[in-house]
């Protein structure tokens, strides 16, 4: 799938041909991997309305988790390392997903622009507010990055919590065990009239509660 989707973008420089594979890609994964997600508050995505995804990142297997949930275009703000990566970066950079560099403000100001073009043209972008994977389980505070973002471009932020992927792929290991996850989308969070980290802190209460309640026996 990844060939196919290098080889689309020859033909397709929007992104959304590469977008389709990178779905198909994940659902053979979770399939494969006997991954059930569940999804809940779809009716929060609303098709058309560019958005900041706000998602919590417990493992490496919540890539294709977010691919499978969200069934809108978007884009993804990933950090600039997984760019050089041979094949990986050139179907990141060829699909129009965003590097940034947490450690260089200038290329990081210029990361942002690009995402808000990506937001003009229509396109929802996805960040993982932590900063990398979490190794102890635990929710860590948001870095404000994609939160700037959506004050910037006047959208909204709407909180996506996944549960569960933990269980299914440990980060630092390799074994993937199946199981089922959860996907909960909450209500779109306006940024007007919120500065970024007041945003980023409304964003990581509504999401904490999500990820650190009981599992619903009614799901």
């Amino acid at each position: 799938m990844g060939t196919i989707s290098v080889a689309s973008s020859l033909v397709d420089s929007t992104g959304r041909m590469q977008h389709g594979c990178a779905r198909i890609w994940s659902r053979m994964i979770l399939w494969t991997s006997g991954v059930r997600v569940t999804v809940r508050g779809l009716d929060n995505v609303k098709r058309g309305v560019p958005c900041v995804f706000c998602v919590n990142h417990q493992s490496h297997m919540d890539i294709p988790i977010v691919l499978v949930a969200l069934p809108v275009q978007f884009r993804f703000l990933a950090k600039r390392q997984l760019f050089s990566i041979p094949f990986l970066g050139w179907h990141l950079r060829r699909s129009g997903q965003i590097s940034i560099d947490r450690e260089n403000p200038r290329a990081a100001l210029k990361s942002m622009r690009a995402a808000s073009a990506q937001v003009e043209k229509g396109t929802s972008v996805v960040i993982f507010p932590e900063g990398g994977t979490s190794v102890d389980g635990v929710m860590h505070p948001f870095k404000g990055g994609g939160f700037v973002l959506a004050t910037h471009s006047m959208i909204d932020v709407v909180p996506v919590t996944i549960r569960g992927s933990r269980q299914v792929l440990v980060p630092k290991t390799y074994q993937i065990r199946s199981g089922n996850v959860e996907v909960i989308i909450d209500p779109p969070i306006s940024s007007h009239d919120l500065s970024a980290n007041d945003l980023a802190a409304r964003t990581y209460e509504t999401m904490l509660q999500r990820f650190s309640a009981l599992p619903d026996s009614s799901a």
